[in-house]
């Protein structure tokens, strides 16, 4: 079974078992799983079911792996003849999690 679920601006395919990293987020002291209740489709072999826009009832929920940062991101500006350059970087964090159960409505 599966499920496409939509998390901040961007939508992940999912399945029982799968580890994948979300938008970080202020979880409470403790807090190990995280429930994803916007969930776009969900389906198996037998077919699927299309929420408009969500699917009724149904829900995923993930346990907490950690957080993580992403790839540095360097923010290079130059204009030449006027010994002007500006470097910054950037790195993301994220929260990695593990797809823990499916649920349908």
């Amino acid at each position: 079974m599966y499920a496409i679920i939509e998390d901040g601006a961007h939508q992940y395919k999912v399945q029982e078992g799968d580890t994948l990293e979300v938008q970080r987020r202020d979880l409470s002291e403790g807090q190990a799983t995280i429930e994803f209740d916007r969930v776009l489709m969900i389906g198996d072999e037998a077919g699927a079911t299309i929420g408009q826009p969500y699917v009724a009832g149904a829900k995923v929920i993930a346990d907490v792996d950690g957080e993580l940062k992403g790839a540095k991101i360097d923010i290079i500006k130059f204009k030449r003849r006027t010994t002007y350059r500006r470097k910054t970087g950037h790195r993301q964090k994220f929260l990695r999690v593990t797809i823990k159960t499916l649920e349908t409505g």
